[in-house]
């Protein structure tokens, strides 16, 4: 096997999957531009992603980006990058690259309209959690108040619900709750551990990524599973089974039309 990292797409009306790109990069987090092509992280930059390869993206000063990136509603690049004071988010348009203003740290999930969500940790206790900045006017919310660690982050596409995934029940189940923070609740419970889910733009999917019960956080190179429900969290059914975790959907991956989602796979050997 001469690849590390298997970009693909899963179609949800035949269940087809195909291959994109192959590579021997570690790349992650594929978002579906309306262009048709990617957005990656690898090697601490960005790149732009189809069948013909990687190519990087002008970032700026910004260094060590990671695998939580995407495009707000107005096409540009929203990403979180490491620096000396923690991950802040970052903004990609015209001017090059701005921090977006706010307490630090910070990690960019979704977008619906001007408004962006997003893990952080605010108070010095280090408990992640999730809010959401209207970039309109400023005002940050923090939605999750109680124990628990709170991630991954994204919108319904009809932008009155944030989804997101919490251990506050025991380990990582999936959450929602409206987008002013309230009617939190898991949408099931199960034994296994359960993160990052993305609502379709089409309103009729949620896709999660699954770990093996007992998984301790989100690592990489594990055997896991992408499922899918509907969004009253019923019609639960396994997609894939993959070798992959961290970098395999950690953010919004759907296509435009909510007909297929993109994922990465990656090579068992590569990553012992």
């Amino acid at each position: 096997m001469n690849w590390r990292s298997s970009l693909e797409t899963y179609d949800m009306q035949t269940g087809a999957v195909q291959v994109i790109l192959r590579t021997d990069r570690l790349i992650e987090a594929p978002n579906w531009h309306p262009d048709g092509r990617f957005l990656v992280n690898g090697d601490g930059g960005l790149w732009r992603a189809d069948a013909t390869g990687l190519t990087p993206i002008p970032r700026g000063t910004s260094e060590r980006c990671n695998n939580d990136h995407g495009f707000l509603p107005d096409g540009r690049i929203v990403f979180s990058a490491h620096d000396g004071t923690g991950a802040g988010m970052h903004v990609l348009g015209p001017e090059g690259c701005r921090p977006v203003d706010l307490p630090r740290p910070s990690w960019w999930h979704g977008a619906h309209g001007a408004r962006i969500t997003y893990a952080c940790v605010r108070g010095g206790d280090r408990v992640v959690r999730v809010a959401v900045l209207d970039t309109a006017t400023g005002s940050e919310a923090v939605l999750t108040d109680w124990p628990g660690h709170h991630d991954g982050p994204d919108f319904s596409a009809c932008g009155e619900w944030v989804w997101f995934n919490s251990d506050a029940t025991g380990h990582a189940q999936i959450w929602k709750m409206r987008a002013d923070g309230t009617e939190a609740a898991p949408v099931f419970r199960d034994e296994r551990v359960n993160w990052f889910p993305h609502p379709s733009p089409c309103g009729g999917h949620v896709l999660y990524l699954s770990y093996a019960p007992g998984t301790q956080g989100h690592p990489r190179d594990r055997d896991v599973e992408l499922w899918a429900m509907s969004p009253d969290g019923g019609d639960r059914r396994r997609l894939l089974c993959l070798f992959g975790g961290q970098g395999s959907i950690n953010v919004p991956c759907w296509s435009p039309d909510g007909r297929a989602f993109a994922f990465m796979r990656y090579a068992p050997d590569a990553g012992q």
